[in-house]
């Protein structure tokens, strides 16, 4: 089979480069992707100087807290990747913030009516009543969430069609919101223009977004990424479209 030494070299680039953390530097140049008009972080940097006590679930690698010019008194974040949860105590380390390592899918490690804020990016699973719970009365949860079939059109260049999504709908969060005690105040959504220059964005990409081809590999789907190098190179980047949305809920 002829090989592309542009392909390999690109993969190859793809393939080294470090994902820890919650950063996309690496894409510079390489990859956009457009903004919500809502400014997530502007808004958690805002709550945070009026908290007393505030959670960050899913911290990632600490990046959107770190921006937070006034920390609360208390301020506590948790992680479930190990690899991040170092880069996040580094990073967070100038605010005074403790970072709390959690398994996956366990319940927040904390006691009921702990927080008046609670705050999550992108966070894998969002669990409405443990929220709820650590929520004191008048508390609220902001959070700017990945929304139902995100850069679908990456993960079906990859995987070939897919059918409609069934998770991370706007009006199933605003359900589980509802049913776990909690009174909606606000809802927004974006569909965010995502565009890829070289196939090594892509490969850095699925990586580290993990849930858009489960179980990614380069040697798994190195005929379909050398697809899409070719269609880049003779079509122009390759586009496809995030869909976020943000939620504001409290406890009454």
């Amino acid at each position: 089979m002829h090989t592309d030494p542009d392909f390999e070299k690109l993969i190859a680039e793809g393939a080294a480069a470090p994902v820890e953390g919650w950063a996309f530097d690496w894409l510079a140049g390489r990859a956009t992707e457009e903004r919500p008009t809502w400014g997530y972080a502007r808004m958690v940097a805002a709550r945070m100087a009026d908290a007393e006590a505030a959670l960050d679930v899913d911290t990632g690698g600490g990046e959107v807290l770190a921006e937070v010019p006034r920390a609360p008194r208390l301020l506590v974040a948790t992680e479930g990747w190990p690899p991040n949860v170092l880069v996040a105590r580094q990073t967070l380390r100038p605010l005074g913030a403790t970072v709390v390592a959690v398994a996956p899918d366990a319940e927040l490690p904390f006691r009921d009516a702990s927080f008046d804020l609670v705050v999550s990016r992108h966070p894998v699973r969002t669990d409405w009543p443990q929220t709820a719970r650590v929520l004191r009365p008048g508390g609220t949860f902001l959070s700017q969430q990945i929304g139902a079939g995100t850069v679908r059109e990456l993960s079906e260049a990859i995987l070939g069609p897919l059918p409609p999504p069934t998770s991370r709908h706007t009006a199933q969060a605003v359900a589980a919101a509802r049913a776990a005690g909690l009174s909606v105040v606000d809802v927004r959504e974006a569909t965010l223009r995502t565009v890829f220059h070289d196939v090594a964005a892509v490969v850095w990409f699925l990586r580290k977004v993990i849930w858009t081809v489960p179980g990614f590999t380069v040697d798994r789907y190195r005929p379909q990424l050398l697809a899409l190098h070719r269609r880049i190179r003779s079509e122009g980047p390759f586009v496809a479209h995030a869909r976020r949305f943000l939620i504001e809920a409290r406890r009454p």
